[in-house]
This record gives C-alpha cells, sequence and structure tokens, in this order.
C-alpha cells in the first residue's frame, strides 16, 4: 500500500476522473449497463416527496443528470416512523409495483434522505440530498456528488440494490487493474479504515480468518460478524482492531478523526444486495403487513449476518421495554441468518460525513484534505467581486450575489443569498436562502436560513436563526423543565423574558411531553422576504445584548410548523432568480472580456 502522501494523490486522481466521467454524462441519454437503470430517493412523508419530485424535475430540465434513467421519490406509508430500515423495504414494494417483473433485471441505487435534518436545518426544507456543494458550474447538489462518486458500481453489478445514505462521501483509489465488482449472492459492504473512536458511532466487521491483511488497495473479504457502534472494549474483545505498519493514507475523514495511530478498525459506510435477497426482504416486509417500528438498515440487518452472528443484539438495553420491536428485529434475524456477508477492504479510502453544522463548515471551509482531493473552491457559480484574499481563504460562497462590499469572515459559509453592501457575517456563520439589503452585522456562530411559507392562501415568510451548536433534537418532557434548554448558549427562560413571551404549553407545537428548540414557538412571520431578516437580526441582537425585542406582536411559528407550511415552489422560484441573474452576469463578464 502507499504511503500517506500518494495515497492522498491518487485519491485525487481518481475522484477527479469520476467527476469527470458523470459531467460527461450528464444531459445525455445513457446506454444499458452504462449507469443505473433506477435511482431512487426515499422521503420521510409526502411533503418532502413532492419537494424531492419538483427539484428533481428541475436538474433534469436543466440537464444536470443523465438522461434515459428511471429517478423516482418514495416517500415512507404515514404513522410511525419506520427508519432507513423500513424505508429501505416500502421502496422494495414501491420498486415492484412501478416495474413489475421487470425489477428482478435491473441495477438500482437506493439513496435515504427521509429526516427533517435536525443537526443541519438548512436542509431541513429542501432535503440533504439537494444540498449544494462547493463544486461545479452550475454547482453540484449531493445527489450529483453520490452518482459521480459510484460512476463505475454498474457495469460489475449483477442486478441487485444498493443502498446509500444521503449525508456521506467515499472517496477511494484503486490499482488499474482492479475493479468493484458487486456480483455475489446476500449482502455486500463497502469498509473503510477508520480509528477506533470513529468505531464506536458506526458499524465494525469483524473478519473472517485469515486476520492478517495483504498490503493492496482493494481486497474481498467476508465478514464473522457486524457489530453496530460498539465500545472500544468490545472492539478488542472481538477481534475487529488491526495495526498498521508503515501506511496512514486512509481515515473516515470525518470531524476529528485521525489515524496517526496505530491501530484501526473497518467501518461501514454503503451495502449492496442481490435480487434474491431483495426479494428475500421484499417478502417479508408484506408478511408482516404495517410496520410499526423503526428499523436501521445497518444496524437490523447486517447484525443478523455473517457465521458468527446470533439474534442476542435484538434485545440491547435501549429497545428491552419495546416487546414488539424485539420480535421485529428477532424475525428479520431468521428471514436474513445464514446470508453471507461479503466485505470489500478500501484501504485507500476516505469516509467523510456532512449531516451537521459543524461537519459542513470544516469540510466546506477549514479541511484543506478534502478541497483538495474534490477540488473544493471558496467561490463557486457566484457573483462576488471579492478576492478569496479578501472573503478569508477558509470563506465558501455558493450560488450566491454578493455585493463588492459585502463581507463574509473566514470558516463561515453563504448558499443561496443575496446579500448587500453592508452586510457582514462573523465567523464560523451559515447563512442559506437570505436576501439581506440593509445594514446587518451578523454575529459569529450564527445560522440563519429563510423559507418561504404559505399559510391560509398567502405566500409568507420566516427566517430560522440560531446559533451553529444549538441542540435541536434534546428535549424535556415538561415546562418545569425547559430552563435545560438553550438558545444561542443563553437559557431558554432568560430569552423568552427578552421576547416578551409567557411560558405555556401553547408556546410549543406538536408533541407536548416533548418540548424543544425545534418545537418553539419564537420564529415571527413576516410579510416580506427582507423583514424576515430584519426581525431574525432583531433577535440575534436582543439576545447578544441582553436587550428587549417583544415578539407577542407576531404570528409565531416552530420549526416544525415552518416544515409543515413551506412552500418549495416559491424557495425555488428564489434560487431559479438567482440561478439566472448569475448566468446573466457571467455572460456580460464574458462578453466585456
Amino acid at each position: 500500500m502507499p504511503l500517506a502522501g500518494d495515497a492522498e494523490a491518487w485519491r485525487r486522481r481518481a475522484t477527479q476522473k469520476r467527476l469527470e466521467k458523470f459531467a460527461g454524462m450528464r444531459g445525455k441519454t445513457v446506454q444499458t449497463g452504462e449507469f443505473w437503470d433506477v435511482v431512487v430517493i426515499t422521503a420521510v412523508d409526502k411533503k418532502q416527496e413532492i419537494a424531492y419530485q419538483k427539484q428533481l424535475s428541475e436538474k433534469l430540465k436543466r440537464k444536470e443528470l443523465p438522461l434515459g434513467v428511471g429517478y423516482h421519490v418514495f416517500a415512507d406509508p404515514p404513522g410511525p416512523k419506520i427508519g432507513n430500515g423500513g424505508s429501505t423495504l416500502h421502496a422494495l414494494r414501491c420498486i415492484e409495483e412501478h416495474y413489475g417483473d421487470k425489477w428482478d433485471t435491473l441495477t438500482i441505487i437506493l439513496i435515504h434522505s427521509g429526516g427533517y435534518s435536525q443537526r443541519l436545518p438548512s436542509a431541513s426544507a429542501l432535503g440533504k440530498i439537494f444540498t449544494a456543494l462547493p463544486y461545479g458550474d452550475p454547482i453540484y447538489q449531493m445527489l450529483d456528488l453520490k452518482l459521480a462518486m459510484y460512476i463505475d458500481f454498474p457495469a460489475y453489478m449483477n442486478p441487485g440494490v444498493l443502498i446509500t445514505c444521503a449525508d456521506d462521501i467515499e472517496l477511494y483509489n484503486i490499482d488499474a487493474t482492479e475493479v468493484l465488482r458487486f456480483d455475489q449472492p446476500g449482502f455486500t459492504a463497502l469498509a473503510h479504515p477508520s480509528s477506533l473512536t470513529i468505531g464506536t458511532t458506526h458499524g465494525v466487521f469483524i473478519l473472517e480468518p485469515p486476520l492478517h491483511l495483504t498490503e493492496k488497495e482493494l481486497e474481498y473479504r467476508s465478514c464473522h460478524l457486524f457489530l453496530h457502534k460498539p465500545s472500544i472494549e468490545k472492539m478488542y474483545q472481538s477481534g475487529a482492531v488491526f495495526k498498521r505498519s508503515n501506511y496512514q493514507g486512509s481515515s473516515s475523514g470525518e470531524l476529528g478523526d485521525s489515524l496517526v495511530e496505530s491501530e484501526f478498525v473497518y467501518t461501514d459506510s454503503l451495502f449492496y444486495i442481490d435480487h434474491t435477497t431483495a426479494k428475500l426482504l421484499l417478502a417479508f416486509y408484506k408478511q408482516i403487513g404495517v410496520l410499526c417500528y423503526e428499523i436501521d438498515a445497518y444496524g437490523d440487518f447486517m447484525q443478523a449476518l455473517g457465521s458468527g452472528a446470533t439474534k442476542d443484539y435484538a434485545k440491547v438495553e435501549k429497545v428491552a421495554k419495546e416487546s414488539g420491536l424485539i420480535e421485529i428485529r428477532e424475525k428479520i434475524f431468521t428471514v436474513l441468518k445464514g446470508l453471507p456477508l461479503n466485505v470489500i477492504l478500501l484501504n485507500n479510502s476516505k469516509f467523510y460525513h456532512i449531516g451537521t453544522t459543524r461537519e459542513c463548515l470544516f469540510h466546506f471551509t477549514s479541511d484543506r484534505k478534502m478541497k483538495l482531493e474534490m477540488g473544493l473552491l471558496p467561490n463557486v457559480f457566484s457573483i462576488c467581486s471579492n478576492t478569496a484574499e479578501d472573503l478569508g481563504k477558509s470563506a465558501c460562497i455558493i450560488h450566491s450575489m454578493l455585493n463588492s462590499k459585502c463581507f463574509v469572515a473566514p470558516g463561515s459559509l453563504v448558499e443561496y443569498c443575496r446579500l448587500g453592501s453592508e452586510v457582514s457575517v462573523g465567523t464560523h456563520s451559515i447563512i442559506s436562502g437570505c436576501s439581506i439589503d440593509t445594514k446587518a452585522d451578523i454575529p459569529p456562530n450564527t445560522f440563519m436560513t429563510t423559507l418561504s411559507i404559505t399559510i391560509d392562501g398567502e405566500l409568507r415568510y420566516v427566517s430560522m436563526v440560531l446559533g451553529i451548536e444549538d441542540n435541536l433534537k434534546k428535549n424535556v418532557a415538561n415546562l418545569a423543565d425547559i430552563h435545560l434548554l438553550s438558545f444561542f448558549g443563553i437559557g431558554l427562560i432568560q430569552c423568552l423574558e427578552l421576547w416578551g413571551l409567557r411560558i405555556s404549553d401553547e408556546l410549543f407545537s406538536g408533541n407536548k411531553s416533548c418540548l424543544s428548540l425545534w418545537t418553539v414557538r419564537i420564529f415571527p412571520v413576516c410579510p416580506h422576504l427582507s423583514d424576515s431578516v430584519k426581525v431574525s437580526l432583531g433577535i440575534l441582537n436582543s439576545i447578544k445584548n441582553k436587550s428587549p425585542f417583544k415578539l407577542d406582536g407576531f404570528k409565531l411559528l416552530s420549526i416544525e410548523e415552518m416544515l409543515c407550511y413551506k412552500d418549495v415552489e416559491d424557495m425555488l422560484k428564489f434560487r431559479q432568480q438567482l440561478y439566472e441573474e448569475i448566468n446573466l452576469q457571467k455572460l456580460k463578464e464574458k462578453s466585456f472580456i
């Protein structure tokens, strides 16, 4: 295997080759076997499905995707959350219903993009899979990148389904004489060398003997047992830990991860199931009828595989009280028991996760290795007369129009925005979908995004403003405990006093035993896009200066409600207007040159 410097250079060349190959297919009709037969995106509900369908249609209209392919969005059935495992089962049924007997001849990629993106709220309204990337002209979104990185897979894949998530990226290199083959029965998963710390938050593979490695970039192995988010002690006990000699070229690439240490484990990313296995899972889904529990496609499927698998995993502590969930997991084990788990070791690979505000800022602004390997730029498809040095080399501007006097501090991300001359964005902030034409000093560590909403048939706007580190998933069971919630690092109760809001059940939407920043009604509805941002800045200034800013005269929504009322068409219209203005300005600049 190569040394670290060589490994990065080879990964960079391999990545650029895949991106170029995909670019050559955009807007062109692909031949059978050249690309996926079917591309499926999952959605959490019908509203999200409609939002995804509209964005897919726009991308196809602009010829940003290969043509002659079946693109589909399938929403989870109404009712309880079913997890990405349940979404997989439901999507298989939708595929069979759509394609009939033909589906057993197809190569299918299934991308899980359901959920409300509470850790990256800029993707909450329009989806993680449509997250903008600082690459391409016009810009690439996560969907483009996923399809580009897997561009070589279909040619060496038997009919079946490749299952992946919307917020991760796998970069890898293999020898020129090798290919990634997905042609074995059962499950086939990619495996990446990662630190033991990263292993505690991922799936970890325990390989069948021989346990020694061959020093190759690509190796096909069988998995004895799959551990889901194991402790470090469990990894040692199970024989999952390997020692490296002189090679330091791979890592998960996640925030804070490093493989300088000599010990590592193999962690999961995507996996493939052949058509026979897909039919087995579909038959199971039809048999159980309605699914009422969350199933994990990784933890619940792959823990049932391998010669060392037992059904003990079905009764882990966190599901001990859910007898129905235990029963479902045990049934999955029975269905999948004995199926092989084939593992493709990618020893020169990196696995990046871009699903949180911190990860997004780090990888797009500060992570020089990722920017180099992928060719990411600080200013992409934008009108921004500032040089990269003026902006700060680590700022990132995507699909936006910035006045020449606007200032964006290092470490910040601006996407789909129009910012005026008197706008200043502080460090480590994310500003998304905003139009700001007045004086605005946005403090450091700010998250701000504007949503179009329709209430009672009228178009309105509401800007979500938060601290980058605010935890939207943290919840309390009753009003007496809301002092445990914080907004911009300040206790929520103190904030409510500044805003003149009274603590009551009506202050929160949804489940009254699950109170959080996600459900608190503190975001004002405004008639105009620019007004919405001004009011949100008032909220920020009141926190910063500890001065009153009364909100009791506004109609207030929670983030949960904002997504219910979102007007996807108007948000996409705003992006399209930016697209046309940027294109026109670029044409003028070219003609002037």
